[in-house]
């Protein structure tokens, strides 16, 4: 990557995560996101911020994976009446959302064509951009009804099937707008943004102490990833090291979570393909699983458990043998259960070629995680860059490359089998000395990066310092902003009952994507 006429500047991350910050202008932001592509970097997040009362300008920021490194490239917009920027969704196709969603929270523009609101859905004026310094975040606007403009599909015999926003279950909510031939899909737009909360304006009334619990709540079945990432970010800014029990512990809390996802959507799958027994069955591994993190960690979910400096709880002897009890029936019962899905002939007569996301397309929208794994991209943090302590624990990377329903149920079900080793390698070796260690107050202005790989793929927090203790700036990004695009491609030529089916093998998050 050419580096010319740009300037370097150290940006604070874990030790075993090399990075740097690059200050470019606005020619060079998009020849560095070239640069960036050339060289095979992945987005993995766009944000931006209003930096008036100190730079006399807005800036633009997106980071960017290398293969041994984090990029974070910014560049600072001078011009406050119509900010702009080149837009870089040609080149990262992920991007295009993130960008209509910096343009709905700060009223910065880019040179895209697709210029719709993404979060706004009327529920603040065109002319008032929530993240803004001078705007009061608790101020309520009414509620403007607006007509969203989708993407009209004409020819004989297509008509609309609009699913959504309000669903028929427990899920939040998200608007589905097919255009199809009988049944057949020929086009599928999705309108997500329901479920904003306006968490970035949240983080600046926390504190930089207490912004971990904010972190957890961005996805709650993430829980551990988005606080393990935040703690990661403070701790980089702060020059503290966890104590090696607290990391490990913080570890086996993570790799609990991707057991307790995982089971669930075993179960979610085979229901929603007529086979009740799985759901009842994996249902109540999970709540073996959650029963125990109540033993074990004091929460069946774990909102609170990572904290700055180590973890809220210990784990005693008697814990660890009945975690260790549990993984073993766990194990066992996952074993026999993956035999009937896969010699069940109902089961996999829908599974099999329902929603393949084809490689090439993956690899070329950005997919990231769970659902690129699915599709022959190799991509895991623990294995790619693995930090303390995976970087000890050889973790194996699951890939499968058909790319359809069938192979995200397999990912799935290795990763269980993986994550229950894992689980028993982390108490093999648990080390004996204290969980926590104080955080001191960082200065302000400084920004560090959490980045964990969480169940679903990598979460990212990036976290400005601000005065006194406070938050300047925080930034959450979950990995649902790369992949909810890619459903719209592996639903063509499906028919509308198998999108149930098709979505839930992907079960991307609503509530961490609208943020």
């Amino acid at each position: 990557m050419s580096t010319d006429m740009m300037e370097p500047q150290r940006t604070r991350l874990p030790a075993n995560m090399p990075s740097s910050r690059l200050r470019v202008d606005r020619e060079q932001w998009l020849r560095t996101a070239e640069d960036l592509r050339e060289s095979g970097a992945r987005l993995l997040t766009l944000w931006g911020t209003d930096d008036r009362d100190r730079d006399s300008g807005f800036r633009i920021a997106a980071a960017y994976l290398l293969t041994d490194s984090v990029v974070v490239v910014e560049h600072l917009i001078k011009e406050t009446s119509a900010p702009s920027y080149p837009s870089i969704a040609g080149l990262f196709p992920a991007a295009l959302r993130m960008q209509r969603a910096v343009h709905d929270l700060l009223g910065i523009s880019t040179d895209e064509v697709d210029t719709r609101n993404w979060l706004r859905h009327g529920g603040w004026p065109e002319t008032v951009f929530p993240l803004r310094r001078d705007v009061d975040g608790n101020r309520q606007y009414p509620i403007v009804s607006e007509p969203y403009p989708y993407v009209e599909v004409e020819g004989d015999g297509v008509h609309e099937i609009s699913v959504g926003p309000v669903h028929a279950g427990t899920i939040e909510p998200g608007n589905f707008r097919f255009s199809v031939v009988g049944e057949k899909v020929l086009r599928l737009e999705e309108r997500l943004g329901y479920t904003h909360k306006g968490i970035a304006k949240l983080f600046e009334n926390f504190s930089q102490e207490a912004g971990h619990s904010l972190a957890a709540r961005v996805s709650g079945d993430s829980a551990v990833a988005f606080s393990w990432a935040y703690c990661s970010a403070l701790e980089a800014i702060t020059g503290i090291t966890c104590p090696m029990r607290a990391v490990a512990l913080r570890a086996l809390a993570l790799e609990h979570e991707r057991l307790a996802n995982h089971m669930g959507d075993l179960g979610g799958l085979g229901n929603d393909a007529g086979f009740a027994f799985g759901l009842t069955h994996f249902s109540r591994l999970k709540e073996d699983l959650l029963r125990a993190n109540s033993v074990a960690f004091g929460a069946r979910y774990l909102l609170d458990y990572v904290i700055p400096g180590g973890v809220a709880v210990d784990l005693t002897a008697d814990a660890s043998r009945l975690l260790l009890e549990l993984y073993d029936t766990l194990e066992s019962s996952v074993t026999n259960m993956r035999a009937i899905y896969d010699n069940h002939a109902g089961l996999q007569d829908r599974f099999r070629e329902a929603g393949r996301l084809e490689q090439n397309t993956a690899e070329k929208l950005g997919a990231i995680g769970l659902i690129g794994r699915a599709s022959g991209i190799a991509c895991d943090l623990r294995v790619d860059h693995p930090w303390s302590p995976y970087n000890s624990l050889a973790v194996k990377m699951i890939v499968q490359t058909g790319g359809d329903v069938a192979a995200r149920v397999q990912v799935r079900f290795d990763e269980v089998v993986e994550s229950l080793r894992l689980c028993r390698a982390l108490l093999a070796e648990l080390p004996i000395e204290a969980i926590q260690t104080p955080v001191s107050i960082a200065a302000a202005n400084l920004l560090g990066i959490g980045l964990i790989e969480g169940w679903r793929g990598p979460v990212m927090i990036a976290l400005e310092t601000g005065p006194d203790g406070g938050i300047r700036r925080c930034h959450a990004h979950d990995p649902s902003w790369q992949n909810w695009p890619l459903i719209d491609y592996a639903i063509l030529g499906n028919i509308v009952p198998d999108f149930p089916l098709i979505n839930k093998s992907f079960n991307l998050s609503y509530s961490g994507h609208d943020g």
